[in-house]
């Protein structure tokens, strides 16, 4: 198992995942990037997350979280799940725009920091809502005839998120 397999399996937040996806640009591609910010919000389920241009936010899409969350994987395929989602966010952020040199950057990352056999790697290379197909998944959250109106919750900034900047406060 690789270095990178281990810590994100012990990974218990996002901060630690994003260490690793930070980690894991910096080695195999040679560049970084501080002081982002993580907002969870309610988007549409084809969206997995956005980094708006220019700005220092990633956005990652809770409603398609909790529909993971739900389907009853374990906390190492989580913790897989939101490694890819903020890689491919975060090479946004780093200047990379078009989205299939994006795709094939997370597959060409994934595969070398963690190896082909990896569930980030198969999410690299599936895409994330490949876990929504698991057998026996019921999915809650489709809105049923008592529930056709639909509520987003209120955005969530996600705190010790970009560790990154603690080195320049005292």
């Amino acid at each position: 198992m690789s270095r990178f397999a281990t810590e994100l399996e012990a990974s218990e937040n996002f901060g630690d995942v994003f260490e690793i996806v930070r980690k894991s640009v910096k080695e195999h591609l040679g560049r970084e990037r501080a002081g982002l910010m993580l907002v969870l919000a309610d988007l549409p389920i084809q969206l997995g997350a956005f980094h708006g241009l220019g700005t220092n936010q990633i956005v990652m899409n809770r409603a398609l979280l909790d529909r993971v969350v739900a389907s009853g994987h374990p906390r190492g395929l989580i913790n897989s799940f939101v490694y890819s989602i903020l890689l491919h966010e975060y090479l946004h952020s780093l200047g990379v725009v078009d989205e299939g040199e994006v795709r094939r950057l997370v597959c060409d990352i994934s595969l070398k920091s963690f190896g082909s056999e990896h569930p980030a790697s198969n999410i690299a290379s599936n895409g994330p809502w490949t876990l929504l197909r698991t057998p026996g998944y019921v999915d809650t959250h489709v809105p049923t005839g008592a529930q056709l109106e639909f509520k987003p919750r209120k955005a969530e900034l996600i705190t010790d998120f970009d560790r990154s900047h603690r080195a320049y406060i005292s």
